[in-house]
């Protein structure tokens, strides 16, 4: 892996920093491992330091290798669909009053930076692939290997669209489907998203209506979405497609569909004259498929309930659908692997977020590799 536009110098910098990033670290020793041929932990710190510090290692230029990488990966390892899941975590850094540029990231006590990431997974196996953004949040503003200047920083998700807008001109040779957890259950960003040609599978909230449509077209009764699955269930239009791995056991997972319409406004909080409103915002009437997948016990209990709004084409089964956002998990074990025993990322002891940030692609720079896309792989869903 190379980056571009940087002498050699900096290039076998980079290279030794990839490779410093590549064993587990531990929560005493956060640092990067030393190889055999550097003269002392200190040295290896100072030539990190003089990296990160660097004008010539820019954001967007650390994060070529990993794009690389995904281009690359999507071409042999995706078929129809490249998957993207959009997930955000918070990076705790409360105790590390020295890096001026932390800043609230929830209660009075959650002091740090946000984290949002894109991860690319092939879609037949759900095998994680490479990273394809990180961008941090920071009280100076947005930083992101989108672009090399921070910015301010738009609400959590209007910051969406211009990710995917992004991730969408990359030559994957395959349409990206972005899946997304129930925190942006929101449909004036679901009309957004459709409008600039995106495809999404997000999980909605169990309060959210949707109108059903009749197989002739027709828009029908307007229920919540448990409501819809009563009548799937009467119906017995929920099918047992795969056993899948649920809290330590083996569970079947079951899939119904129904053709909905979200119609309703769509609800914003926004500040206006510095006052925090709910704003009532009108929009075209959005056809969607929600898919309903339940987990059930071999007693068929049902134990969790997903339901899933898309708008990927119907030339895609309900079934595969509920499996892509069973693989969105894949997100999860990236960001245990970032904060836990594989990057203890949150005791680097960087100076502020842009070099955080830094340190952060050049980590991704492994997870593009075997050993950590080995780690990441997700449980097999038969």
């Amino acid at each position: 892996m190379t980056i571009p536009g940087v002498e050699k110098r900096l290039q076998d910098r980079y290279q030794q920093l990839v490779e410093e990033h590549s064993g587990h670290a531990h929560r005493s020793a956060a640092g990067p491992r030393i190889l055999p041929d550097e003269p002392s932990s200190h040295a290896a710190a100072m030539a990190a330091w003089r990296f990160y510090l660097n004008p010539r290692t820019t954001f967007t230029r650390l994060a070529q290798p990993m794009l690389e990488a995904a281009v690359t990966a999507a071409q042999t390892r995706c078929s129809d669909f490249a998957l993207v899941p959009l997930d955000w975590c918070k990076l705790d850094y409360s105790e590390h009053v020295s890096k001026a540029d932390r800043y609230q990231t929830g209660n009075s006590h959650e002091v740090g930076y946000k984290l949002l990431s894109a991860l690319l997974l092939g879609d037949s196996d759900g095998q994680p692939l490479a990273p394809l953004v990180a961008q941090l949040q920071t009280a100076e503003g947005l930083l992101s290997s989108r672009f090399d200047r921070p910015r301010r920083a738009l609400s959590v998700l209007d910051e969406l669209a211009p990710v995917m807008d992004f991730v969408n001109r990359q030559p994957l040779g395959h349409r990206p489907v972005f899946i997304i957890d129930a925190e942006t259950d929101s449909v004036h960003h679901y009309r957004t998203w459709q409008r600039r040609g995106h495809l999404f599978l997000v999980r909605a909230d169990q309060e959210r209506y949707a109108r059903l449509v009749s197989p002739d077209g027709k828009k029908g009764e307007e229920l919540l979405l448990p409501g819809i699955a009563e009548r799937l269930a009467q119906r017995h239009a929920f099918g047992r497609v795969r056993e899948v791995d649920y809290k330590g056991q083996k569970v079947w997972q079951h899939v119904a569909e129904a053709a909905v319409v979200l119609d309703r406004e769509a609800c914003l909080n926004r500040l206006v004259d510095g006052e925090r409103r709910r704003l009532k915002v009108r929009g075209k009437d959005l056809a969607v498929r929600l898919v309903i997948t339940e987990l059930r016990d071999e007693a068929g209990a049902v134990l969790e309930r997903w339901y899933l709004l898309t708008n990927v084409p119907d030339s895609v089964e309900a079934a595969r659908v509920a499996l892509w956002y069973y693989w969105r998990w894949a997100m999860e074990t990236f960001f245990k692997l970032l904060q836990a025993a594989g990057q203890e990322v949150e005791r680097w002891q960087q100076e502020n977020g842009r070099f955080i940030l830094k340190r952060l692609l050049v980590s991704a720079a492994v997870s593009c590799g075997a050993k950590i896309a080995g780690w990441l792989e997700p449980k097999r869903a038969r």
